[in-house]
């Protein structure tokens, strides 16, 4: 078997990892967090991660998520039910919490 060359499709856009706080853990993957949740919930996951200060904060208000994401407040509501019992966020109003993934989970 041949081994596998990797090489840029596009060069001249490597990605750099920016000194913002966003990230994403890849064990959403390997530990099967991402077959949890619906398509709406880990958008909103995905938001939440790329707008949240160093301690996982976030004060963005249901309206202006659901605008951003395209979700009415009742899928906006069952998409946070979702990530809350992944134990993905944690939301006490107004505050967004992201959290840390468990060990081992």
């Amino acid at each position: 078997m041949a081994a596998i060359v990797k090489e840029p499709v596009c060069r001249e856009r490597i990605r750099q990892i920016p000194r913002a706080f966003s990230w994403v853990d890849h064990r959403l993957v390997r530990e099967h967090y991402i077959e949890r949740c619906s398509h709406g919930a880990l958008a909103l996951y995905l938001f939440l991660v790329t707008v949240s200060d160093a301690e996982g904060l976030s004060w963005w208000s249901e309206r202006s998520l659901g605008a951003r994401l395209g979700l009415d407040t009742d899928r906006l509501r069952q998409a946070r039910a979702e990530l809350q019992a992944a134990e993905l966020v944690a939301y006490e109003y107004p505050v967004w919490q992201v959290l840390p993934l468990k060990e081992g989970a």
